[in-house]
């Protein structure tokens, strides 16, 4: 099963009132299980980019300038995201409304709704009255966004696929042991990966939900099991 978590920076809040994309990042999943494979472009969005917005996400209208138009990166975008992988995304009805408004600017056939996968509402149904934010989220699980001091579509991205995992019950809630040690093949210009991603580890370990007190109990109740509990047999201490 494909999957494609991502995110998309703009330039304001509604495509309706003339906003339009500066950003867009995705991350390649198979079967629940980083590929490697990353999209990430930035976008000339043919108008400035409003302070506010700039505050959020650090990208000025000096910066984008140079950069493509989305009818420049289109192709190859739409050659990632593929014709039927889930669209992992969140808050999916803002970026979704941007890409489908992109997309019909330049003539080119919308996004189905149906293909969204939305993160927020599953976090609010699993933990309803709760804060839900990417950054709630991280903190939940103990996900390290220390890196995230500016939004930014790709590792905005990177943070969703780990928090989308822990949502969903752990990397492989299938009981899928191993990535595809293919991936599907990217354009050049997308950031790669050619290492198969069969039993990929973290890329940050997730901190222990132990605390010293009950590492400590635990150690001292070892200790009573006599001089070669079956315990030590099967469990290395790291």
């Amino acid at each position: 099963m494909r999957e494609i978590v991502m995110d998309t920076e703009t330039t304001g809040f509604d495509p309706d009132q003339g906003d339009r994309l500066v950003e867009i990042g995705a991350v390649e999943l198979l079967n629940h299980l980083p590929t490697g494979n990353t999209f990430h472009k930035y976008i000339n969005p043919e108008r400035d980019v409003p302070d506010d917005a700039v505050a959020v996400h650090g990208l000025t209208s000096e910066f984008l300038q140079d950069k493509p138009l989305f009818s420049q990166v289109a192709d190859e975008f739409i050659d990632f995201i593929g014709s039927d992988a889930k669209l992992v995304i969140h808050n999916a009805s803002f970026d979704m409304k941007f890409l489908n408004a992109e997309l019909k600017m330049i003539g080119r056939k919308t996004l189905p709704w149906s293909r969204a996968l939305d993160t927020l509402a599953l976090a609010r149904e699993k933990f309803p009255g709760a804060q839900n934010s990417l950054d709630a989220l991280c903190r939940r699980f103990g996900i390290d966004n220390s890196a995230r001091t500016l939004h930014g579509a790709l590792l905005d991205s990177e943070i969703l696929a780990e928090v989308y995992l822990e949502l969903i019950g752990g990397r492989q809630p299938d009981l899928v042991l191993d990535a595809p040690s293919k991936a599907k093949p990217q354009n050049s210009s997308s950031t790669q990966s050619q290492t198969p991603a069969a039993k990929m580890a973290r890329p940050t370990p997730l901190p222990s939900r132990l605390s010293p007190e009950e590492v400590e109990a635990h150690e001292k109740f070892i200790t009573t099991l006599g001089d070669n509990p079956i315990w030590l047999r099967y469990v290395t201490k790291h």
